[in-house]
């Protein structure tokens, strides 16, 4: 049984993502930009994130853009990367765009 590729391309993700481990991920991510045209995130349910985090996410997709590379989150942010969005008024000022990054949410008419 094959698996399917984006499940075994994914970046999985320590359980705390926070500005304590800020260049930690950075890091990782950077190689991964420099091996990879499809890169895919693979967030722990339960993970504690904090608005680091999600500045980080946000600056390695305007780099994945420019860089004419896919960036991707392998499920919908939810749990405390969900809230840090929340409190941080991302969601409330998201384009399509961005709904469809965090939160996977197609286009419909």
């Amino acid at each position: 049984m094959d698996t399917p590729k984006q499940y075994y391309e994914s970046i999985n993700l320590p359980d705390v993502l926070s500005i304590r481990n800020v260049s930690e991920l950075y890091s990782k991510l950077t190689d991964e930009f420099h091996s990879r045209d499809s890169i895919i995130i693979s967030i722990p349910e339960g993970a504690e994130a904090d608005l680091s985090f999600v500045q980080l996410i946000e600056s390695s997709r305007r780099q994945a853009k420019s860089k004419g590379k896919t960036f991707k989150l392998s499920s919908p942010a939810s749990g405390s990367v969900l809230k840090v969005l929340e409190r941080a008024g991302f969601i409330e000022s998201f384009d399509q765009e961005d709904a469809n990054f965090w939160l996977h949410k197609e286009v419909t008419l």
